[in-house]
């Protein structure tokens, strides 16, 4: 599986984007899959994910990022709404075959390259 995300950028304070992630080599209908993001000097950390049991947020995008996927198109989606500057970071797409993979990125196999969202304040 490879997996290629996109739509990062620069965004203001409270503003929006939306991140894609393409995956090609095999359908993904039941992988788990997840966004994590890394800024700079820090670890990776899980941002928000979707499997078979339903989506889960970390308590810092809570009610601001949205998870969705299209079976169809092999894409899962990062909607990002009121971003804040905290956000910045490059953000992975991530991807596991096993339905019930969670937020701890060990757990993945299959990663993306990231794209870079830069909020300015």
């Amino acid at each position: 599986v490879q997996l290629q995300a996109s739509g990062g950028g620069l965004a203001q304070t409270g503003g929006s984007l939306r991140l894609s992630c393409v995956a090609s080599g095999r359908t993904f209908r039941n992988y788990s899959l997840g966004w994590f993001r890394q800024a700079p000097g820090k670890e990776r950390e899980f941002a928000a994910g979707i499997n078979w049991s339903g989506k889960r947020y970390a308590d810092s995008v809570k009610d601001r990022f949205t998870i969705s996927r299209d079976n169809a198109e092999n894409t899962v989606y990062l909607q990002m709404n009121n971003l804040k500057p905290e956000d910045t970071a490059v953000y992975h797409c991530a991807a596991d075959r096993n339905p019930y993979k969670g937020s701890d990125r060990t757990a993945y196999a299959y990663w993306g390259q990231g794209t870079l969202v830069t909020v300015s304040s």
